[in-house]
């Protein structure tokens, strides 16, 4: 069997690390071949020596210049690329076989577009990508036939249950709705005064997973799990008012597909990025990942309750945001982007972060994404409209 060859972009992060740890494991199916990284340029030399990849990514020249002097001094031949430019040729190159789009943000959509538009496999744990773009995305799926695997556990659990024939993209007549599971978040039983007074260090204490400090304020507000409405909406051809969130604190039960005939699917495992990576890698295969099986004698009972979408309103505007269509999906993924970290800055409390999205969407017109530019024109403006709205609400916590 060839190595399959991997562009890992986002390699310092949570996903990136889980990834690697995949590979790792399997090291007659799968190579390095890139590795990208924002800002931090030790941890990405430390995982250069590792892995060896043909190439490494920063965004900076003075963060390229440290990194080759990093890798020069470990005598490694990795070559150090800097730039958007080289985040897409590395996800796009002829020889690369899959790419983990593990970007957070907004700055993972070139790139991971590339990566579509060239025909990879590509396993998609960036949803701000396909929150933007949406159809543009899709269309760019069918057409350069690339095969896209979703990594989110949610939307990696709901592709578990479809049939076996199903791919991205494709509408399924017998599935009556899908249900998303979320953690609730470390807040999910605070009061709104309570949450007022929340701190950056309080909000990324996920009670089940361990991520980045962005998703883990996306998760505490419960946008993240708006952002996953709006992606599953994309990639299983789905309305909003057919995706349904269900509060399930254990996170054993990952997602569910509730068919026409009364049949509920679902897929449950310990709450491990391991096992969605795996997946994602060897499908239709499967895989060892490292994650230990579910122990159904010592995980007690599982419970399910509705969110609060008044004390959580960011899954309100996420669902209408899919409704209104447009630009609006990615004017409300830039807000948040900008709210989550003044909020992170100690310049926003917690309970202003949808207040300011809600704003931003309102005072700006929703234009019609028929190309990439007026995507990328949205999700600047949106910025520039939040920051400007951002001192009549900053009164940090």
């Amino acid at each position: 069997m060839a190595l399959q060859r991997i562009t890992i972009l986002g390699a310092t992060g949570s996903i990136g690390q889980s990834t690697l740890d995949v590979v790792a494991r399997h090291p007659d199916r799968y190579e390095v071949f890139a590795l990208t990284a924002h800002q931090r340029v030790d941890e990405l030399a430390v995982l250069c020596k590792q892995y060896r990849p043909h190439y490494a990514v920063v965004m900076s020249s003075a963060d390229a210049q440290k990194l080759q002097v990093l890798l020069t001094v470990a005598q490694l031949s990795t070559e150090v690329l800097w730039g958007d430019e080289a985040l897409v040729a590395v996800a796009s190159d002829a020889s690369v076989d899959a790419v983990m789009a593990a970007i957070v943000g907004a700055a993972g959509l070139l790139p991971t577009l590339a990566a579509v538009n060239a025909g990879k496999r590509v396993l998609l744990a960036n949803k701000e990508a396909l929150v933007m773009s949406g159809a543009l995305f899709m269309q760019a799926v069918n057409k350069s036939g690339a095969t896209l695997l979703p990594i989110d556990s949610e939307h990696n659990a709901i592709f578990q249950c479809l049939p076996g024939s199903f791919r991205c993209g494709s509408a399924t007549p017998d599935v009556e709705r899908l249900l998303l599971t979320a953690s609730g978040g470390p807040f999910r039983n605070w009061t709104h005064e309570a949450m007022q007074q929340a701190t950056p260090e309080q909000a990324v204490k996920h009670p089940k997973w361990s991520m980045g400090r962005k998703i883990s304020v996306d998760s505490a507000t419960l946008m993240n799990k708006g952002l996953e409405l709006i992606e599953a909406c994309w990639l299983f051809g789905m309305t909003a008012d057919r995706v349904q969130i269900v509060v399930h604190p254990e996170s054993i039960i990952h997602s569910l597909v509730q068919y026409v005939d009364g049949s509920t699917m679902a897929q449950l495992g310990n709450p491990d990025m391991r096992t969605p990576i795996a997946l994602g890698l060897a499908w239709p295969e499967r895989i060892p990942a490292g994650v230990p099986p579910l122990d159904l004698f010592t995980t007690g009972g599982l419970h399910f309750e509705s969110p609060d979408e008044t004390r959580f309103p960011c899954l309100r505007l996420a669902r209408e945001a899919m409704q209104t269509g447009g630009c609006a999906p990615a004017v409300l993924n830039a807000a948040n982007e900008v709210a989550v970290a003044a909020f992170l800055d100690g310049q926003l409390r917690f309970t202003d972060i949808p207040v300011l999205i809600e704003r931003t969407l309102t005072e700006l017109p929703m234009m019609e994404p028929l190309e990439l530019s007026t995507i990328l024109a949205a999700d600047r403006s949106a910025r520039e409209q939040a920051i400007r709205l951002l001192p009549a609400l900053g009164r940090g916590f």
